[in-house]
């Protein structure tokens, strides 16, 4: 093994993921729209269970950023002071399974969310003939819905393979006679797993967007007349760890 790590860099970018825009209703448009409010609870309804999953959007980044300080740090040590590499490689590992919880209380949250958004579909087909317009606004969202959940289901698998290979990063930085051409081929493959990360990511964030739109639309058709809640989550601004 050479006298220091030289891994290279690893670059862990957890962009900030579009949650749902939440909304409270003011007035119906008339009084007989049994269906039009089912589908409203059940998309507000859809918002409050994504809860958790916002929740754990600022700590995601802040472990990153801690791990990546840690990555860091243990690069620029040398072999003498190996107890010091061991040792953060350790904590660095620990933070790995800290993102992976949290990235099981994500999925959880979005799971339920998106059975609770499933449950639209029954008084969506109660709309009656004259509410056309509305079914068919309806259908685009649960479409759009539909693509937000399966691009999930991709960002998921690649950044819990991301984590596979951080996890195995910090086994490997842990050991003395680790070879630097095997350092730098496990970053390599990390970078490229992150780079996955990043594209499902920035997929995901913009089917968030077009369902937020055709959420509003949707409501509109349906002459509920609501207001909208505006939170730092409902944006889909890049940070970078």
């Amino acid at each position: 093994m050479c006298q220091g790590l030289r891994g290279g860099n690893v670059v862990r970018l957890h962009t900030m993921i579009g949650a749902l825009a939440a909304a409270a209703i003011v007035m119906t448009g008339c009084s007989n729209q049994e269906p039009e409010e089912q589908i409203y609870e059940h998309l507000e309804e859809a918002v409050s269970q994504e809860e958790t999953f916002r929740e754990q959007q600022e700590p995601m980044v802040e472990l990153e950023e801690k791990e990546q300080q840690l990555y860091d740090e243990i690069i620029a040590l040398n072999m003498d002071q190996f107890d010091q590499i061991k040792e953060k490689s350790e904590e660095a590992a620990g933070i790995v399974e800290e993102r992976r919880n949290k990235l099981e209380l994500e999925k959880e949250s979005i799971d339920a969310a998106k059975a609770e958004f499933d449950e639209i579909k029954s008084p969506v087909e109660d709309l009656g003939e004259e509410n056309e317009e509305a079914r068919d606004k309806a259908q685009e969202l649960i479409d759009v819905m539909e693509k937000r959940y399966s691009t999930y289901e991709e960002l998921y698998n690649a950044y819990d393979e991301a984590l596979t290979l951080d996890a195995e990063l910090y086994e490997m930085t842990q050991k003395e006679d680790l070879k630097e051409e095997d350092l730098k081929a496990q970053v390599e493959q990390i970078n490229e797993s992150y780079n996955q990360v990043i594209e499902k990511n920035e997929a995901f964030n913009q089917y968030t967007d077009e369902y937020n739109t055709l959420k509003k639309e949707l409501y509109e058709t349906m002459e509920l007349e609501v207001t909208y809640e505006e939170s730092e989550e409902d944006t889909t601004e890049e940070d970078a760890s």
